[in-house]
Parts: C-alpha cells; sequence; structure tokens
C-alpha cells in the first residue's frame, strides 16, 4: 500500500463517527435524528413528527406501516457531513416491539447517544437497549429531552441512570430553570451560557461567561434561578464525577448533556461535543484476531437484511458495515460462508428512504448491496483473507404463536415470506419435534402485527396467527435429549439451524426442566 493511499485511509477513518440512538418510545429520538440530520444540510426542513396525518413524514419513516402508526418500525441508516467529520447515525426503533432488529444493529455502532425524557426517566425499553451496548462496553453519550416542559429534577435523574442502569454520569451542561421558567442551559467545560428562545432557534445564541458566578448570568435569568444554579454547580464540582476521558471510552461514565429537540434547543452544543468525544471507528475482533480500521485489504459484515425496501421493484438490501479498507463500487470480494468471489456493482448509501449509488466508502460506513438471496445476518465479505466477524447475538424471544396459511394453494409464497423475514429478524421460526407446527417467537407483539401486514402486502398471503401460551425459549444442548420430558407447561421446537428449544410457559416450568436435566445447558440465545 503506497504510503500517500495509508494516509487517505487514516485520515478517512479518523473524520467518521458511527452511532445509534436508542429510548424509550416518544422520548423523541426521530425528532432528534432530524435535527442532526438539519445541522448537516442533509434535509432543508425537519419532518413534523406529530403531523403524521400530513403528507410530510419524518425522514427516518419510510415503510407504509410506520407512517400510518408515527413510530419507526425498522432500522435505517442515515449519512452526513458537519464540520469535517462524515457521520453515520444508526436510528434504531425506539419501539419495544422491535428489539431485535435494534439490537443488531447496535452491534455495528461505535458508540450510543442515549435519549431520555426530562419528566420520565429511564424508562424500560432504554434499559433493555442499554445493557446490549453495555456488554459491549461501547461509549454512551445521554441527551436529556424535552427540557421546556415540566419534568423532574436533574439530580434525580442522574441518580437513576445510576441506580438503573450502573453507570455514572457527568453532566456537561447544567439547566438554568425548566419547563416554563427554562432561561438556557450553563456550559461548564466551556464556560457558556446557550440562552433558550422559545420556537425560534433558527439562530443559537451563545454568550460566553467568566463562570457561572458571572453576573450576566443574574441578568439573563434573575435572581431566583441564578441562585439555584450557582448552588446546583457548587453541589456537582464538590460531589459530582469528573469527566474522564477514558472512562467514557470504556463505557463507564455518560456524559449528560440537557435540551429540547424540538426546539433545537442545546442540539448543536450537543453535536459539536459528540464529534470531540465519541470515537472513530475502532478495531473489529474476528476468527484472525483484531481487524484494523487501517487494514488495507476490505473487510465488513452484514447486520441487517431488508426486503421490499422500494415496493415497485420488491428488492432486498443487505446492510454492511466496512471494517477495514476501501471499498469501491464493482469490487470482487470474498463471500466467506459460501466460499465464492461476489461483485459488488450496485452498492448504496442512504438518506432514510433516498438512496444514491455510492463509489466508495470507508471504515464506519454503512452500504446497502443489492441482495438477490445470497446473503445472511452476520455473513463476512473480506479482500484476500477470509476473514470471519464474530458472530452476531439472536435475542430469547417472549411472545408465541402458531402459524398457519389461509390458503393452501398460496403455501409456495408463504414459505418464501417466512423465509424472508426469518432472514430479517422481523420473527424467529420454530418446529415442532413431535408434529408438524410452524411456531414464530418475537420480542414484542407489534412485530407479528408487521408480520401478518407484511405477509399479506408483500408475498400475497393471509395468515392466521394462535397465540400459545409460552413466555420463555431457552436452546438446550445435551448429548441425550428425551422428548418425554418437556410435556408439562413446555413445549421442544427446533430452529432453523436444528437446534434444539424448548418453550416454558413460566419459570416454575424452565426451573423444574433444569432440574430434571442437570447435565443439559440451557441457553438464552443460539449457540
Amino acid at each position: 500500500m503506497s504510503k500517500a493511499l495509508d494516509e487517505v485511509l487514516r485520515q478517512e477513518v479518523d473524520k467518521r463517527r458511527t452511532f445509534a440512538i436508542i429510548s424509550h418510545p416518544d422520548a423523541g429520538k426521530t425528532t432528534l435524528t432530524e435535527k442532526l440530520l438539519l445541522f448537516g444540510g442533509a434535509i432543508r426542513e425537519a419532518g413534523s413528527v406529530k403531523a403524521r396525518k400530513a403528507s410530510k413524514h419524518a425522514t427516518s419513516d419510510w415503510m407504509e406501516i410506520e407512517k400510518q402508526r408515527g413510530i419507526s418500525v425498522t432500522s435505517s441508516v442515515m449519512q452526513f457531513d458537519y464540520k469535517g467529520h462524515r457521520i453515520n447515525i444508526l436510528d434504531t426503533p425506539g419501539h419495544q416491539d422491535f428489539s431485535e432488529d435494534t439490537y443488531r444493529t447496535l452491534t455495528a455502532a461505535d458508540s450510543a447517544v442515549m435519549l431520555i425524557d426530562v419528566a420520565k426517566g429511564v424508562e424500560a425499553q432504554t434499559v433493555k437497549l442499554f445493557q446490549v451496548c453495555a456488554k459491549r462496553g461501547i461509549p454512551i453519550f445521554t441527551f436529556i429531552n424535552k427540557l421546556d416542559r415540566e419534568g423532574r429534577n436533574p439530580f434525580e435523574l442522574m441518580e437513576e441512570i445510576e441506580s438503573v442502569l450502573g453507570i455514572r454520569s457527568v453532566p456537561m451542561n447544567w439547566p438554568i430553570g425548566s419547563g416554563r421558567e427554562l432561561c438556557g442551559v450553563y456550559d461548564r467545560m466551556k464556560n457558556q451560557v446557550e440562552l433558550f428562545q422559545g420556537d425560534d432557534h433558527s439562530h443559537i445564541e451563545v454568550k460566553k461567561v467568566s463562570d457561572y458566578n458571572d453576573p450576566a448570568i443574574r441578568e439573563m435569568a434573575g435572581e431566583y434561578l441564578h441562585d439555584q444554579l450557582c448552588q446546583d454547580v457548587e453541589l456537582l464540582d464538590v460531589a459530582g464525577d469528573p469527566f474522564d476521558y477514558e472512562k467514557v471510552r470504556r463505557g463507564e461514565l455518560t456524559p449528560v448533556f440537557f435540551g429540547s429537540a424540538v426546539n433545537n434547543f442545546g442540539v448543536q452544543t450537543f453535536l459539536e461535543n459528540f464529534l470531540e468525544l465519541a470515537p472513530k471507528p475502532e478495531p473489529r475482533q474476528s476468527t484472525a484476531g483484531l481487524v484494523e480500521p487501517t487494514n488495507e485489504k476490505f473487510s465488513g459484515y452484514i447486520f441487517k437484511i431488508q426486503a421490499n425496501m422500494n415496493p415497485a421493484h420488491r428488492d432486498r438490501i443487505a446492510f454492511l458495515r466496512v471494517c477495514s479498507g476501501k471499498f469501491e463500487r464493482g469490487m470482487a470480494v470474498k463471500h466467506v460462508r459460501v466460499g465464492k468471489e461476489i461483485k459488488l456493482s450496485q452498492p448504496q448509501q442512504f438518506l432514510a428512504q433516498d438512496r444514491d449509488i455510492v463509489a466508495e466508502a470507508y471504515p464506519g460506513d454503512i452500504i446497502g448491496l443489492f441482495d438477490p438471496g445470497i446473503f445472511r445476518i452476520g455473513d463476512s465479505l473480506s479482500q484476500g483473507s477470509e476473514i470471519v466477524f464474530d458472530e452476531l447475538p439472536t435475542f430469547s424471544p417472549e411472545i408465541f404463536a402458531k402459524v398457519t396459511v389461509k390458503n393452501a394453494l398460496k403455501h409456495k409464497q408463504y414459505q418464501k415470506g417466512i423465509d424472508q423475514l426469518t432472514e430479517e429478524g422481523t420473527i424467529q421460526v420454530f418446529n415442532t419435534v413431535s408434529f408438524d407446527d410452524t411456531i414464530l417467537g418475537v420480542v414484542g407483539q407489534l412485530q407479528f402485527e408487521v408480520f401478518e401486514y407484511r405477509m399479506k402486502g408483500e408475498y400475497g398471503v393471509d395468515v392466521q396467527l394462535q397465540r400459545v401460551p409460552y413466555q420463555f425459549a431457552r436452546w438446550i444442548i445435551d448429548d441425550k435429549i428425551d422428548p418425554s420430558k418437556f410435556r408439562i407447561n413446555s413445549l421442544l421446537v427446533k430452529d432453523k439451524k436444528d437446534n434444539y428449544v424448548v418453550l416454558f410457559e413460566n419459570e416454575y416450568a424452565m426451573r423444574t426442566a433444569m432440574e430434571k436435566n442437570p447435565t443439559a445447558k440451557f441457553l438464552e440465545t443460539a449457540p
């Protein structure tokens, strides 16, 4: 590799930031994404997320069912440039029913932005998503949103982040007032105040101050709010955690920012701090050891497959995270699982539903590859050596239903739909061992609705779902599996790779089975 090419690759890696936004539904994630895109000039006008009935929809929601429901159902990818950085946002569905797809998308991120509603604090879905990030040890940045509404005490929210999520926090800025009394935020690191200007934040007003005692703040905020700010920041200085870059990098400390995405307040400050602190693309684990992003040979892996992104063309797109080297349109790469050379001729990059053919991409970038049915989630592609990246985890479903096709003549289309939606990760499919039933497993009820909707809309098949009373799935590993031991409050099935799985009605049934099978291993995820 020539020195010049080596330097170009290093520069491209250094300027990239690839992150996911995680939150509970309604915390304002789609709004924050839109405002970030606005700063990058990627969109001229942020879509009004409230006015879903109108023709204007949020840029990051593309599927018909999303427009009807007003929620993000699938994970979309958006890319834009801002002040010398190339930013890739993985917009993960906040709705609890789309956890599986969301979880997998998090494996393609180098850091995460955790969005918390100032009134509601840390909610259930945020906890689940946080745990996936924490397992990978990726840096987490927190944006406490909706500061212009009445909410909880900031100290209370910080305490909750620590007690519920087990991560320490360091506020980078601090609110001056809140709700109707919101006046601005004081930046602890840069000694400046960003003023709150109600709905009109087309121009962001920032004033430099000497510190939080500066009389200029008293003039802007009034006596009461300034006294409150001084007390709060003094307490933080004495008792709070100091900022520690290494702890942030290891995912042990989260920098906290306050703002209001809908008013565009605090968003630019957050973005600029985030770009300074967030990591560039990191080395990735593989069978060949750590793969450095600056390695001259291209490599990457598929973390998501999405069918029918363009209903007019019935296409399938495989989302690939570039891990090393330079990607070039038309390049030949090794599809490691299949053992064949393939040509990547129609790569695409995304601004939600808008797609452009991409000529080149670098580590940290996400590209869409046209998939004629050759890719699976977790597939590795590489130039030269056969690199296989660590397998993506599957997650244990919590809701199950028996599925049947209403019209037996449509069996072929039904099978195609089931296969494709399983590969995408919309559903998990199990077949009973003793009789020929197909059981679907999902993490949340809405996934069943999406499954039915897409089977009918995209494959022309009406299906019938009949809920079955199981709550837990455990993959079982044993030398000799005796089906007769799983007849009471449980069901023995096989997954698509023919691994044995037991579905249990309740925790008692699961504990009993474990006691009766002391030599067996019961795993929460597929082996």
